[in-house]
């Protein structure tokens, strides 16, 4: 299909990265062509050694161990460059976290700009004098209650208390036996 409404898609993989990993790949097949010539001289040891050339083995088999040094300074390689491609790619992300501060900073700033410490004092003290006002307002609609309406409701409440907590009379007479 192609690109989508003519647009090029970026690829994130930069010519840095490409480096890397290309030396990478060369430093791999180099590990792995070494690999195989140990596996051959290891062989070629044995086979000298059935035939009773026992200094040539003894040679090939220096050979195989200076071998086995490279092999394990390739593999050294490789792991500091995957490290180096870690620090890269983790440097890019503090990169972006710093622009995104910096980006955060600036609309701050121009928030600072637009509304001064002076305006918020203002218009609290102004949200607070309308609550106030409201405040107000809803006591006149209620029409509160004064202490002596306050003192008559707590004095009925009581005297409702009382009527329902009144007992009834305990019989005079006594109680019939039970029969069993």
């Amino acid at each position: 299909m192609g690109n989508l409404f003519g647009r090029k898609r970026r690829s994130r993989v930069t010519e840095q990265d490409k480096a890397v990993l290309q030396q990478r790949d060369k430093l791999k097949q180099y590990q792995k062509r070494i690999s195989q010539n140990l596996e051959r001289e290891r062989a070629l040891a044995r086979q000298l050694l059935k035939e009773g050339k026992k200094e040539k083995a003894m040679l090939l088999l220096k050979k195989k161990r200076y071998q086995e040094q490279l092999l394990d300074k390739t593999e050294n390689q490789i792991s500091n460059l995957e490290r180096m491609v870690q620090d890269i790619e983790f440097t890019q992300i503090e990169m972006k976290v710093i622009e995104g501060l910096k980006i955060g900073n600036e609309c701050l700033n121009k928030m600072h700009q637009v509304m001064s410490i002076e305006e918020v004092e203002r218009i609290i003290g102004e949200t607070q004098d309308a609550v106030e006002y409201q405040r107000q307002i809803d006591e006149l609609l209620a029409g509160s209650l004064t202490e002596e309406d306050e003192d008559a409701i707590l004095e009925e409440l009581n005297t409702i208390t009382q009527e329902q907590m009144e007992l009834p009379e305990v019989p005079s007479e006594p109680l019939p036996e039970k029969i069993p």
